[in-house]
């Protein structure tokens, strides 16, 4: 089984949920994780919690100074980036005849142009190290519309599609693209939170499943990862 030890691994809000979940399985396997937060004491806080040499550093993923200022200093500090996880995300709910502008274009400029920045970003530098692998963090939204959560839903539409784009234009520079499509995590995201932490998925569930396929061989790339708790609760 390859080792991902000295590997340089990129989170995009890392510091709490399925972000966290995915940069503590990977820091455990000895890569050294840069995670983000827009709370510079929020990403401290979290990679001091991680330990393993995981870095906290501040990144509004909507800002595109923001997002070329943190991989410039990733690059700078750690010596490059080898693995992306695009994981930073927001979701607003409300019926669209009322949804706030502000909050549509929060939303669609987090999920959507935050995956873009980060990726433009990050090509040309694992290019420069002979591959690396993409992770968009999605979700079964993006395929399973629910009301009250048109921007939410179209954003994981566009990262699903993104990706399915993306993997074809960057696999002969053998760099591996996969979206995860998670379903009910516990996690402070959403409604009903406390309800879910006896049957829904674990935030290191998703991190186990990012780790496995990293270790796969490189000859093999899952394109699209669903995720669904194993017993749901009814009703």
């Amino acid at each position: 089984m390859a080792s991902l030890k000295g590997k340089v691994a990129v989170v995009t809000g890392g510091n709490r949920g399925i972000g966290r979940g995915i940069a503590g399985a990977l820091a455990a396997e000895g890569v050294t994780v840069a995670l983000t937060s827009r709370s510079a004491d929020h990403a401290a806080s979290a990679a001091r919690d991680i330990g393993h040499g995981a870095r906290g550093y501040t990144c509004d993923v909507r800002r595109h100074e923001q997002v070329a200022a943190l991989f410039a200093a990733v690059e700078r500090d750690l010596g490059g980036v080898d693995v992306l996880v695009n994981n930073a995300g927001i979701g607003l709910f409300a019926p669209v005849a009322s949804m706030s502008l502000e909050d549509w274009h929060a939303v669609i400029e987090t999920n959507v142009n935050g995956v873009f920045y980060c990726t433009r970003e990050a090509i040309p530098r694992m290019k420069q190290r002979g591959g690396g692998y993409i992770f968009n963090v999605s979700s079964l939204a993006g395929r399973n519309a629910f009301p009250n959560a048109s921007a939410y839903c179209a954003s994981k539409h566009a990262v699903n599609g993104f990706s399915e784009v993306l993997f074809q234009e960057v696999r002969e520079d053998d760099i591996r693209v996969t979206y995860l499509m998670p379903g009910s995590v516990a996690t402070e995201f959403g409604r009903g939170t406390a309800a879910k932490q006896d049957w829904a998925l674990q935030p290191e569930d998703v991190g186990e499943i990012v780790v496995d396929l990293l270790r796969s061989h490189p000859r093999a790339m899952s394109s699209r990862v669903e995720m669904r708790p194993s017993r749901p609760k009814k009703g």
